[in-house]
């Protein structure tokens, strides 16, 4: 009885190992119930039978969105070449269970010979067609975090009823080597406001709230917070996007203290008076707020506490860049400079706080539009030699010839030989223009033998003062 019962036990034995082994090999061999191949049938077949069946089923080039036919094109050949029959074990394997199963499975082999114009054929119908079925819908709004008025806070995502074009797309592309494409449009959603994403926001503003920027204006130290930087500032996409007119205010006030464009200038002439400069010259310069923005939102990305202005600077005239900056001596002029009397008819040249030279000269006419314009400018630019054009006062045009020429003003009064003046006194600028007698046009005209020395003072972009 006992060894009927073990031999029983055996015999059953054998049987589960046969039958597993038997399963096992199927498994191995054959696809599960309801798998296809690019839309293909392929369940209960053999590696070779799937492939050869996914090799010469023709693909009928039909695309369905949302249940209807959006586009149909006459079948083709599936595209599947013989060296490919190697990647159905891949396949086979993916799809395989250890017991037989029917959960639908769509397996795709990529086609060794997909047309691109068949594919582009096919896209483009979608994209046509999903266009149209978006026509007059809203997109989503995401909901975002936003730091405003010192303030971090979440704004409410906006529900829309737009198709999502990306989810589409990505269906497309999931079945484009299929004869017959399904493809479900599903709407956009908004990120909402307890998303990762949002929160993730929200953190990073948290952060940039706290920061602050050490802003040095020639050689002045300006701490400002970011209360005092940032109007409203977002964080999307893993960038910043600043709005930091607030900033306006500070360089206001930092302009107002320090600035040198565009105001007068306490000064001391060769002769020792004390004088008040115009403030129509060009000379200095000032903070620009659209670069001091620029700067700021740099240094706010990078998290860098510390921004020089000398960046920011700008000027007028010929050279936009600021003159003068981080100068302090003679109230911002500095110690080299160039000084113009219009009373004495004389000029003086400064380098490094000593006079280099100086000569007599003849300033314009005391004529409106010739006369040469008081304020502090800047060299703009030397030549040696050049063309000085311009009109006369009857209107004709001159054009004339000199070696040593530096430009100060905007409208081309500069330092520059006068070979041709006869008359040279100092009250030669009083009397009316002529080719050689009276003022000039506006320039300081310099005795032949005094414009090279006059010419070899000067540096471009150094102020010269007119009083």
């Amino acid at each position: 009885m006992k060894l009927s019962i073990k031999r029983c036990g055996a015999i059953v034995i054998v049987i589960l190992v046969i039958v597993t082994s038997l399963m096992i090999h199927h498994q191995h061999t054959y696809f599960n119930q309801n798998t296809t191949i690019n839309g293909v049938r392929v369940g209960g077949l053999n590696t070779k039978q799937a492939f050869n069946k996914v090799k010469t089923a023709k693909r009928l080039n039909r695309v369905y969105l949302n249940g209807q036919l959006i586009y149909s094109g006459a079948p083709s050949n599936s595209g599947i070449q013989d060296s490919q029959e190697r990647q159905m074990t891949r396949l086979q394997k993916k799809q395989r269970t250890f017991f037989p199963s029917k959960k639908k499975q769509a397996l795709i082999l990529t086609p060794a010979d997909n047309p691109a114009d068949r594919k582009n054929a096919l896209q483009t119908a979608v994209t046509n067609a999903l266009q149209r079925m978006n026509q007059g819908r809203q997109r989503p709004v995401d909901a975002y975090a936003q730091l405003k008025d010192n303030q971090v806070s979440i704004v409410p995502a906006k529900a829309g009823d737009m198709y999502d074009p990306a989810d589409v797309m990505r269906q497309f592309n999931q079945q484009a080597a299929q004869g017959t494409i399904r493809i479900t449009a599903h709407h956009m959603h908004p990120l909402s406001a307890s998303s990762a994403t949002v929160q993730h926001e929200k953190t990073q503003l948290q952060n940039l709230q706290k920061r602050a920027v050490t802003y040095t204006v020639a050689g002045k130290a300006y701490h400002l917070t970011a209360a005092q930087i940032i109007t409203t500032a977002t964080y999307q996409h893993g960038k910043y996007q600043f709005d930091l007119h607030k900033l306006n205010s500070s360089i206001n006030r930092i302009n107002r203290q320090q600035a040198t464009l565009g105001r007068s200038f306490k000064f001391k002439t060769p002769t020792g008076k004390w004088i008040t400069t115009s403030n129509k010259g060009t000379y200095g310069w000032k903070i620009s707020k659209t670069k001091a923005q620029q700067s700021f939102t740099t240094a706010l990305e990078k998290n860098q506490s510390k921004v020089n202005a000398a960046n920011d600077i700008y000027g007028k005239g010929y050279y936009t860049g600021g003159t003068g900056y981080g100068k302090k001596a003679n109230d911002g002029i500095g110690k080299t400079y160039a000084v113009i009397s219009i009373a004495d008819q004389h000029a003086w040249f400064y380098r490094n706080g000593k006079r280099v030279f100086d000569a007599d000269i003849v300033t314009g006419s005391n004529k409106p539009g010739d006369r040469t314009p008081h304020g502090v400018w800047y060299i703009m630019y030397k030549q040696s030699p050049s063309v000085l054009k311009g009109s006369n006062d009857d209107g004709s045009k001159y054009s004339s010839k000199v070696k040593y020429w530096s430009q100060f003003t905007n409208s081309g009064c500069g330092f520059h030989d006068a070979p041709w003046r006869t008359d040279w006194s100092k009250t030669a600028y009083l009397k009316t223009n002529s080719v050689t007698k009276g003022g000039s046009h506006g320039c300081a005209n310099m005795k032949p033998a005094d414009a090279p020395k006059g010419y070899q003072a000067l540096e471009v972009h150094e102020p010269v003062i007119v009083y």
